[in-house]
């Protein structure tokens, strides 16, 4: 390569390292080199070959050159491995992309810490970032300072991205108090089938907030004469919604009474979150919250939002399927105790530590080590209910756990039009997976895994499912196109490797 071209070469390299947050020597751990290397090649000074610039790549997932289009991010799994040894719980995805929109509320500067480091949350900063909202990851990139501009340029919006994540919808609550009139894209995210955003709407209504919705865009109008008068009563007990409900309440200059309100873990760390914008919040984890709101919010903050219990049910389901003994720390018990009594009475055998609290000071945590264990199928059949009953986004991992049990297990998974069928994926597998309707699966174990390569489901949690049962058969897997994946879980190949899975990262040439 010319010089010329391996200075341009370093300039990419290095402005895509900063993207990420990471220093020269982060990017050098994880290339297995010297911080003066890395720093040789972004200076132009270092020969490179097409292979280190793959892996330079690979690790800050970003594509520093092109080969006619970047290929989509695939996962090799050699299954049928043990895992051993103890795993941290990373912080709640649901909950960091909230606060994300909540810093809208607030003139002065928010600093979040641990913040969970996955595409869900890129995309909601890559939109704040475009219409004037300055980011930068601190702390060696763990925590995240965030500093709005004094106006808004919402006309700059990054539609791209913001059409990558449903969560933009939460930037209603925020927005109706800054301008009078706005446009956002259509919300995103999952294929999950069809999610009206209809109770958004009602709930916003009280605030003065009309929107239409015409190509693509929902056009918003807020009447500032229009305020609640009465209760809000939420038409759907949905977390966003009561999210979207909590952050327009927190500016209107009063008190809001939000009945049929969710309790779920990233509503409660919200709330949290808001009695540190000096938003008092009465009623949190049950399904009346009253807010006394304030109308003018300009504070420096510093908020650790909680670990999340879905993860901790993917880590806890994957040491299931692998017949471990896996010690997973920082468990959110609270929201898991329901699912833990479940997989209790189906014979698990694990064993809990003290509780402590998490960095926000409220949350209940746990260490929880779960051992090898003869499973049975659960009497009555597995179905979500709102919090405290069994977390929504928790049923497809007991999909993976009833395939290990023996005996059959109904799953009613009634909330998502078609979140149900993806789980007959498994039948790719080796299970015995059968679609009663649109909601319904009967899970027949125990189940002999076999391997296998397929397309990644195009939601979250079947997703990881699947790769749970490629972890658990004997030879090699490939789940291809794994973005949906990286969507919710911050480096979970390389965090389950260290436990002793054995998974690789690929890309199509």
């Amino acid at each position: 390569m010319t010089d010329a071209y391996l200075g341009r070469i370093g300039k990419l390299i290095r402005d895509a390292r900063q993207h990420r947050g990471w220093t020269q020597s982060q990017l050098a751990d994880a290339l297995g080199t010297s911080q003066s290397a890395v720093n040789r090649i972004e200076r132009g000074n270092q020969n490179i070959s097409l292979d280190m610039i793959a892996r330079i790549g690979e690790a800050l997932d970003s594509e520093i050159v092109s080969l006619g289009y970047a290929g989509p991010m695939h996962l090799r799994v050699v299954g049928g491995r043990r895992l051993s040894g103890s795993i941290d719980v990373k912080t709640s995805k649901n909950a960091c992309v909230a606060l994300l929109c909540a810093t809208l509320l607030n003139a002065g500067r928010t600093t979040l810490r641990r913040v969970a480091r996955i595409e869900e949350v890129y995309r909601i900063l890559e939109v704040l970032a475009s219409i004037g909202v300055r980011h930068r990851w601190i702390n060696d990139g763990n925590d995240l300072e965030i500093v709005p501009p004094a106006e808004l340029d919402l006309g700059a919006m990054d539609t791209e991205a913001a059409r990558r994540t449903r969560s933009v919808i939460m930037f209603l609550g925020p927005l109706l108090h800054r301008m009078d009139h706005f446009k956002i894209p259509y919300a995103g995210g999952c294929d999950l089938g069809t999610r009206t955003v209809q109770p958004h709407m009602t709930a916003l209504r009280h605030f003065g907030l009309e929107v239409t919705a015409t190509d693509g865009t929902y056009h918003a109008q807020v009447d500032r004469s229009v305020s609640p008068t009465r209760a809000i009563v939420l038409t759907e007990r949905g977390d966003t919604v009561t999210e979207n409900a909590l952050l327009a309440a927190a500016r209107h200059d009063g008190v809001t009474v939000i009945r049929n309100a969710s309790s779920n873990y990233m509503v409660q760390d919200l709330c949290f979150f808001l009695e540190e914008l000096g938003v008092k919040v009465e009623g949190v984890g049950t399904t009346t919250l009253t807010v006394h709101g304030v109308a003018t919010i300009d504070r420096d903050v510093d908020y650790a939002p909680s670990e999340d219990p879905v993860e901790a049910m993917s880590l806890l389901a994957a040491a299931v399927v692998t017949e471990s003994e896996l010690t997973i720390r920082r468990v959110p018990v609270e929201f898991m105790e329901i699912e833990l009594a479940v997989l209790e009475e189906m014979g698990l055998d694990h064993e809990r530590s003290p509780e402590y609290r998490a960095d926000n000071g409220r949350t209940r945590l746990l260490d929880l080590t779960v051992r090898p264990s003869k499973l049975r199928a659960p009497i009555d059949k597995i179905h979500p209910m709102p919090f405290p009953g069994l977390n929504i986004d928790n049923v497809p991992f007991f999909a993976a756990i009833a395939a290990f049990a023996q005996g059959q297990t109904l799953i009613h998974d009634w909330v998502y039009d078609n979140r149900a069928i993806y789980l007959t994926d498994l039948n790719r597998l080796g299970a015995d997976v059968k679609l009663l309707d649109p909601h319904r699966v009967l899970v027949e174990g125990p189940t002999r895994w076999r391997s296998a390569e397929m397309m990644c489901p195009p939601a979250l949690r079947p997703a990881v499912v699947v790769l749970l049962a490629m972890m658990a058969a004997e030879g090699t897997s490939v789940l291809r196109n794994v973005y949906v994946i990286n969507r919710g879980y911050e480096d979970l190949a390389e965090r389950l490797n260290s436990i002793g899975a054995q998974i690789e990262t690929f890309r199509d040439i």
